[in-house]
């Protein structure tokens, strides 16, 4: 029997659960299933891979959900293009067998047949080709988009500290304003 982990959890871990739920997003699954597939992996349960993701991961990977899901629609698009163009191709085939059940009365017939065979098979070397050419930006824009949000917080917390250290500089300034106006004040009186 396997114990469920209760530790901290690390960066590596955060990283490992927003990719996985991501990857869910993008492929059309559900959280539930890529929390599954994370406690399995970190040896947690699904509703600590869930809490985590709720409270803490989700919030830095708004921009990469929205991806996502962008991602997903267009899956969805391509996947109903390609069943529509596998339906025609199937009707096709079927009013293409029946062709073939009369025998093909010359030459010419059996060239052109060979012809829309090879550009069929043209059409779906260039489809896979295409997906594979999307597949790939979309990988690379991800690795852009993780870069640039770290890089983000990065010069997110540099402007916080740099807003503090003003802040300490102003009140700083104004306290020896203060203490300039005090020594003037008592050299007045006593004069």
């Amino acid at each position: 029997m396997t114990t469920t982990r209760q530790d901290a959890w690390s960066k590596d871990e955060d990283i490992l659960l927003a990719e996985v739920v991501l990857r869910l997003i993008r492929e059309g699954g559900t959280q539930l299933q890529a929390f599954e597939e994370v406690g399995k992996l970190l040896s947690r349960t699904s509703a600590a891979c869930g809490f985590r993701w709720n409270s803490y991961v989700r919030k830095q990977y708004k921009s990469g959900i929205e991806l996502a899901k962008k991602q997903r629609k267009l899956h969805k698009k391509v996947t109903v293009l390609l069943d529509e163009e596998e339906q025609k191709q199937s009707s096709q085939e079927e009013s293409q067998e029946q062709k073939e059940i009369l025998p093909l009365k010359d030459f010419d017939e059996v060239i052109l047949y060979l012809k829309e065979m090879h550009s069929s098979a043209l059409k779906w070397e260039t489809a896979a080709a295409d997906t594979d050419a999307y597949q790939e930006k979309q990988q690379v824009l991800e690795e852009k988009v993780t870069k640039l949000t770290a890089e983000n917080e990065k010069l997110q917390r540099e402007l916080n500290s740099i807003e503090e250290a003003y802040k300490a500089l102003v009140e700083l300034m104004e306290k020896a304003r203060n203490m300039v106006a005090l020594k003037e004040e008592d050299k007045q009186q006593k004069v």
